[in-house]
């Protein structure tokens, strides 16, 4: 009878050490869940959304221009930014008085932006970026109000720099009583 029980316990305890190193292992290089904080993104993403990350496709392929990233900021210890992909590596990027996001001389085509640019949100890009074999230029959606790669605070972002991309948005979890990861 002893021996069964302990036959038990041991199987249960077997499971249970799979289950927290199945769970460690896709926490730590598959999937992550974050909550975006600010407003930054809008109107793509919203303060209080979550998110889960994907963590691993970036080992097989690199970030595409418009991905929305996750990078961690240099100056503050975990804390990390959201934000698109604008500028790829080794091409140049700039931004115009009136606003315009120009790639190697050309006019980007996109409607992430919430809004035109003002010229006092132009930053660095009023002259032009060029990126080096590992960088990629970043911008948030609501331009006139993102800290982004137009600043020298963020910067170009480096490829080994990118913990993943946002993969699907779920609800604001904090709605239902649910309370927010730190």
């Amino acid at each position: 009878m002893k021996e069964k029980i302990l036959k038990e316990l041991l199987s249960t305890g077997l499971y249970l050490l799979g289950v927290l190193v199945l769970t460690w292992l896709l926490i730590t290089y598959v999937i992550q869940r974050t909550e975006v904080d600010g407003s930054s993104m809008e109107p793509t993403l919203s303060s209080g959304d979550n998110l889960f990350v994907d963590k691993i496709s970036y080992r097989f392929h690199d970030p595409e221009r418009f991905d929305i990233i996750v990078f961690p900021f240099q100056y503050q210890e975990n804390t990390y930014y959201i934000k698109r992909i604008i500028g790829m590596p080794g091409e140049t990027v700039q931004i115009t008085p009136d606003g315009s996001i120009y790639i190697d001389g050309e006019r980007l085509q996109e409607s992430y932006g919430k809004e035109v640019i003002r010229e006092d949100h132009i930053g660095r890009a009023s002259e032009p970026i060029t990126l080096g074999e590992n960088e990629y230029f970043v911008m948030g959606d609501n331009r006139n109000n993102s800290s982004d790669s137009r600043t020298t605070a963020v910067g170009n972002i480096q490829r080994e720099d990118i913990i993943g991309r946002a993969w699907v948005r779920i609800w604001p979890l904090s709605e239902f009583g649910v309370l927010k990861h730190q």
